[in-house]
């Protein structure tokens, strides 16, 4: 007792004075004064003072700079281009290693057989088994879904850490199946991308603690450009992506933090490369050389044109038999309880099948089938004349080892291209009802590039010397204007374009790679037909509000007074006890409207269901209790339709403000509620009377 008061002392006087004074003290005091002393001492004072003090020098000095919050998009770039590089790296090595157990089975073509297809078909089911063990959430795309989240619609489990988890790995083992499988990384990718956001967003807003903080939904869109420019390097497609893909209305304050975190991932991701050895310099993913001084004649505008009406009349079919397909596995009973039951045997199954297609020794050596996805690309995009070279026979021995897949002895490439444009659709088709993380942005945007390829190589077979003998016409030219102009008219975007530019750092095609994309877009969205990722949605029943000018452009001038929902739960400001428990027996809002009486229903304002069981609860024992009005606070609406409201007017405003429902009013009476789902289906009705 007597040590714990004098290290309270300095002096010898003091000491003794002290120790006389914790003598007369009572003992509950001298009990308190030890816990206290016990509770406040902490070992290395002088280091933890210095650490504390460096801290808040660096604190104050990141805060000189910029906000809390522009670190934070730092971050979110420099962890998904991390990410980015070693699921590149880790797919590349297990890639390697099956082609090179393939090739050292030359000879026994029934182990060669096995070894095609039960590789894809394992890690296709590896894939399903993980990610749906860890997180049911984590199949698919991830695109329809998070633009779900980003319009206001809350869906946790799409972006909790367990997601993230059961995407990154199974997302691996789905690239590791090769291109057999035929399925890329970009839509997943982004939705790792939204889940790093969230995480991060979750950690400003505690370390920001009152200041002034972004919404979840602004780091999220931020987040949409750096996953697309984590996965390319191109930050500028990265961007356009986010306005055009991730929401129907985009705020202009999100531009500069989504430009700045975009950079950011691409440029993580190239210098990654560049450490690594992959490159030399920071430069295009796949870079092409095409000439600068004429890269196309003037003709060639016209089949770059006639290339975009290719690319969407195939595009239409392609997207016609997505939307098919889904719902017909969605329909189908048998299908449908054997992949509810069995999804990693079913992934198996449909990867065994499409291994079995591209067999090397059965069609697969019709469509260079042992080529990767970049390495399909890169030979796709090449700028020589393949039909020229595949006659020189000097020339086809010392060209590169992609050409040999595409023309091997005694086939043309004419019959190459051709087998891989007509096979490889219908199996993209089919893989994409397999139950995995999976993405379709780069298998579209390869099978672009065929289609351009080929028609490029018929033009150089019909021209050899060129239209006019300024120069000569290059393939990969075309293939790189299809990629874009098909991807584009898929995902009824513009941003492909300028990613084919980005991925290719080919500038001079700017002009063919629009006019393609635009004619594609033009002819993809005829009779309003939906998008990919539209598609989806409306397989799923996503609660999205799906565009107007895509359903009819008539419906913008008509009123939503036909449509409210009338509230069957409506509160008076002089409500009893009794009948607020009524009413929250029988209502599952969070919100409910309080008007000043059932005669004359002027709307007031909301009460949350917190209040009113709080209400209840203070009242339940009395006899004669308080009115609502004298207890609960009713908060004003701060948003509120009119009944002649326009259809276009409440899209607008629920698409921006991204509210789930919205009070309407008739000069200041109450008439109902519109919702999400409401307008959505008013819309699609509306669309079918028009």
């Amino acid at each position: 007792m007597e040590r714990v008061c004098m290290s309270f002392m300095c002096s010898d006087e003091n000491e003794q004075h002290g120790m006389l004074q914790a003598r007369s003290q009572p003992e509950s005091t001298q009990e308190t004064l030890i816990i206290s002393s016990e509770s406040q001492w902490k070992p290395w004072k002088s280091a933890r003072s210095q650490i504390r003090g460096f801290t808040s020098g660096v604190r104050r000095a990141m805060r000189s700079l910029a906000e809390l919050e522009w670190y934070c998009y730092i971050a979110l770039g420099v962890l998904t281009a991390l990410m980015s590089f070693f699921m590149d790296l880790i797919v590349a090595k297990v890639l390697r290693a099956h082609q090179w157990l393939y090739n050292s089975l030359e000879g026994n073509v029934l182990l060669q057989f096995l070894c095609w297809t039960l590789y894809p078909a394992c890690m296709c089911a590896l894939s399903t088994s993980f990610s749906h063990s860890i997180c049911s959430q984590s199949a698919g795309s991830g695109l329809p879904e998070m633009r779900v989240i980003i319009s206001g619609v809350q869906m946790p489990d799409y972006l909790s850490l367990s997601n993230l988890f059961a995407k990154f790995v199974g997302l691996i083992c789905t690239l590791s199946a090769g291109s057999t499988v035929f399925l890329g990384k970009v839509g997943p990718f982004v939705h790792l991308s939204h889940m790093v956001g969230a995480y991060l967003h979750r950690l400003y807003v505690s370390a920001s603690a009152q200041n002034k903080r972004r919404t979840q939904g602004e780091m999220l869109v931020v987040a949409s450009g750096v996953g697309v420019a984590s996965c390319f390097g191109a930050p500028i497609s990265g961007v356009l992506f986010s306005i055009e893909v991730m929401g129907s209305h985009y705020s202009v304050r999100d531009y500069c933090p989504c430009f700045f975190a975009a950079v950011c991932g691409a440029l993580t991701f190239r210098l990654l490369a560049v450490c690594s050895g992959e490159h030399e310099t920071v430069q295009a993913l796949f870079k092409t050389s095409f000439p600068n001084e004429l890269p196309y004649q003037l003709p060639e505008l016209l089949m770059f044109a006639l290339l975009g009406l290719l690319c969407g009349a195939v595009s239409c079919v392609y997207l016609f038999s997505h939307r098919w397909i889904l719902r017909f596995v969605k329909t189908s009973k048998f299908i449908s309880r054997f992949i509810a039951t069995e999804k990693a045997l079913y992934s198996a199954v449909v990867a065994f099948l499409l291994a079995l297609v591209t067999f090397p020794h059965f069609t697969g050596s019709f469509m260079a089938s042992k080529l990767t996805m970049k390495q399909l690309l890169f030979s796709l995009i090449e700028n020589i004349q393949w039909n020229s070279i595949s006659h020189n026979a000097t020339v086809m021995q010392e060209s590169h080892h992609f050409l040999q897949e595409w023309n091997p002895p005694g086939i043309s490439i004419f019959q190459t291209l051709g087998c891989f444009i007509l096979i490889k659709i219908w199996l993209l088709v089919l893989a994409c009802t397999l139950p995995l993380p999976a993405g379709y942005f780069m298998p579209v945007f390869i099978f672009g590039a065929a289609l351009g390829r080929f028609l490029g190589e018929v033009l150089a077979y019909l021209f050899p010397n060129g239209i006019s003998p300024a120069s000569v016409i290059n393939p990969g030219g075309y293939a790189v204007v299809g990629a874009g102009a098909f991807a584009g008219a898929v995902t009824h975007t513009l941003s492909p374009a300028l990613c084919a530019l980005e991925m290719t750092g080919q500038s001079t095609h700017l002009m063919p790679v629009l006019i393609a994309t635009l004619i594609a877009n033009a002819l993809a969205r005829s009779r309003n037909q939906p998008s990919f990722y539209d598609g989806i949605s409306l397989i799923k029943k996503l609660p999205h509000l799906p565009s107007l000018i895509r359903a009819c452009p008539k419906l913008s001038s008509i009123p939503i007074g036909r449509f409210v929902v009338p509230v069957g739960c409506v509160l008076q400001r002089g409500e009893r006890a009794p009948r607020v428990k009524q009413i929250l027996e029988c209502s599952t809002e969070t919100d409910l409207p309080v008007v000043d009486t059932l005669d004359s229903p002027t709307l007031l304002g909301t009460v949350t269901r917190e209040h009113l069981q709080a209400f209840l609860l203070e009242n339940q024992n009395q006899v004669s209790c308080k009115s609502l009005e004298d207890t609960c606070p009713i908060q004003p609406v701060r948003l509120q339709l009119s009944t002649e409201t326009t259809v276009r007017q409440a899209h607008c405003i629920m698409s921006v403000v991204r509210e789930q429902h919205l009070f309407v009013t008739e000069k200041g009476k109450f008439c109902g509620v519109i919702t999400w789902n409401e307008m959505k289906k008013t819309i699609e009705a509306l669309a079918k009377e028009v």
